[in-house]
């Protein structure tokens, strides 16, 4: 059977637009769609590009407070102030731009249930740090959590896997389903000690029927993709076949690629490409192919597109070129104002010297890990 690739996208992802200076930029979407579209990606004959619907209030009330909701229409329309310490300014249409943002989420999982995709991509999604009661960290809505309520409530599941590469810990996310057994939540990120939100420690398990669901595996910085990988092949495929999800969603930020403007670790496309295809495979092997990626953070406007494009054609099984074409580079260099990478796969020019700072031993982490959650014991 052949597997086909939903890809959530509109031009409209533009306007989720905090300002010039504000290092979550827009135009990373606007790149990385180009790019798949210049290699040819999007004319496949098993990939579909769709556009989202804007999530309904309803929608949002799924994991927000109703009043947080309310606050961040009547802000949007203001168009001036913060929805939280100063990360996430208010802009004119936020609420609009941040409904839009979240529906593409949930497009995706309809495309997904309803057997018309086998597989969804939502780059615009991944806003994982919004709590049902505030923003944080350049989040308004928290799209993945409102995802994981919708298939709960529409579809009925009760089995839903939450795996988060983003560099910065999913905490909305977890906090928000920290009780809840219908989550399995695995997140790979930078350790809370150097970066935020300062939290996902080891000992953050779930509470309740949901202890030993909650998997953190908080990294050091400059971890690359050596260590990286030892960790994510033994923790997540095992987790997977012993809770055997109904559905599976990706948070894939790409804030954790070597050089990123905002975090430390050092892993390349190699390590994109490994969760992708292991997931994907997953997915197959548990649920009947049922996967939902999501996008999140990224700071370095090359590093984005390259990671979420190579992403892309793992699930399509689409075999990209060596290099950028050549009409991506000259846009790229007109959007961005610097040199654009010559070469998709980025495995070649990651600083690894760095790397070899991250001293931390791998197998002593999952010793640690594995006290902790029989589910990987």
């Amino acid at each position: 059977m052949v597997q086909t690739l939903g890809f959530v996208y509109s031009d409209q992802f533009q306007e989720y637009d905090f300002g010039p200076t504000h290092p979550l930029r827009p135009t990373r979407l606007k790149l990385t769609y180009e790019l798949m579209k210049a290699i040819g990606l999007l004319d496949a004959a098993n990939v579909k590009t769709v556009p989202p619907r804007p999530a309904t209030k309803d929608d949002l009330l799924l994991f927000h407070e109703e009043a947080y909701v309310q606050l961040v229409e009547k802000m949007s329309a203001r168009g001036s102030g913060f929805l939280d310490m100063g990360d996430t300014p208010v802009f004119k249409g936020c609420y609009e731009a941040s409904a839009l943002a979240t529906g593409a989420s949930l497009s995706a999982v309809d495309l997904v249930m309803s057997g018309k995709a086998t597989y969804a991509m939502n780059i615009a999604g991944g806003l994982h740090h919004a709590h049902p009661n505030r923003a944080s960290g350049f989040c308004i809505f928290n799209d993945p959590a409102i995802s994981i309520a919708y298939l709960k409530k529409r579809y009925g599941l009760d089995r839903i896997l939450y795996l988060d590469v983003d560099a910065h810990h999913g905490d909305g996310v977890m906090y928000g389903f920290y009780s809840d057994s219908a989550v399995l939540d695995i997140d790979f990120h930078e350790s809370g000690h150097h970066l935020f939100p300062g939290t996902g420690f080891t000992e953050e398990i779930g509470e309740g029927k949901a202890e030993g669901l909650k998997i953190n595996i908080p990294l050091p910085p400059f971890t690359g993709d050596d260590k990286y990988l030892a960790l994510f092949r033994e923790i997540v495929p095992r987790a997977v076949r012993n809770y055997r999800p109904q559905m599976l969603l990706l948070q894939c930020g790409a804030d954790s690629h070597a050089n990123d403007l905002l975090a430390h670790l050092q892993i390349t496309t190699e390590t994109y490409q490994e969760v992708v295809t292991t997931v994907r495979d997953l997915a197959g092997e548990v649920a009947e192919g049922r996967l939902v990626v999501f996008g999140g953070g990224g700071y370095d406007l090359a590093n984005v597109a390259r990671a979420w494009t190579v992403a892309a054609c793992t699930l399509a099984r689409f075999e990209p070129p060596m290099a950028t074409p050549a009409e991506w580079r000259k846009m790229f260099e007109a959007l961005v104002g610097e040199q654009a990478p010559e070469i998709l796969r980025s495995e070649g020019e990651a600083r690894r010297e760095l790397s070899g700072r991250a001293s931390f031993d791998v197998e002593r982490t999952l010793k640690d890990l594995r006290s902790r959650i029989p589910l990987i014991a």
